[in-house]
């Protein structure tokens, strides 16, 4: 065999996986160990420092995103409709995914297998930014879980509480532009995905 030399770009090159999106391949940047926050660097598809983890705030979960989901047009109509407004647009980034596993993963650039549970509808300066809560899939402790209902409650409030307040400043509380709307269960996050997976083949593959 010929040996590669390119490494592929993980938010175009990745698979999400012959039974997506009940089942996903996606690509972790960030663990609770993490004192920085990293990032894919869009262009490169290299791991980027993003910033240090502001105040004493680390991400409770596991951290990445959806491979070849984008949050455009369909997934910012999404939001809008739901919570009633007729001002959000999608991030334009890849889907967010937060992975529940007991099984210790002390670094990021990593693909895992996950089963989607549920999901936060977050909004951040008024575009959708959708954060996915999956289950590492083979896991001991969470890896049969199907609802968010089934998922500790204090973890889910954990990831609630980091999200709203990860950007905040603590010198100027009103400052903060997050805000989530609900907690949803695994239909609306497949539905979420879903339209991740549309607004990214219209963006990147429709010509």
């Amino acid at each position: 065999m010929k040996p590669n030399y390119y490494v592929a770009h993980p938010w175009h090159g990745l698979e999400l996986g012959p039974k997506a999106p009940d089942e996903l391949d996606v690509f972790i940047e960030l663990t609770p160990q993490d004192p920085v926050k990293y990032e894919i660097d869009k262009a490169s598809g290299f791991i980027r420092v993003d910033r240090p983890q502001k105040y004493s705030n680390r991400s409770p979960t596991l951290y990445g995103f959806i491979p070849r989901t984008y949050s455009g047009d369909a997934s910012g109509k999404h939001c809008a409709k739901v919570v009633g407004r007729d001002d959000i647009q999608g991030d334009g980034d890849p889907i967010d995914i937060c992975v529940l596993s007991a099984s210790p993963i002390n670094h990021g650039n990593t693909i895992l297998s996950v089963i989607p549970i549920g999901g936060l509808r977050m909004i951040d300066k008024g575009e959708a930014d959708d954060k996915i809560i999956a289950v590492l899939k083979g896991d001991e402790v969470f890896g049969l879980m199907k609802e968010i209902e089934e998922a500790p409650k204090a973890l889910i409030n954990k990831l609630h509480h980091y999200f709203l307040t990860y950007k905040l400043d603590p010198n100027s509380p009103s400052t903060g532009t997050v805000e989530i709307t609900e907690v949803y269960g695994r239909e609306e996050a497949l539905r979420v995905i879903q339209f991740g997976i549309e607004d990214y083949i219209k963006k990147f593959v429709t010509v």
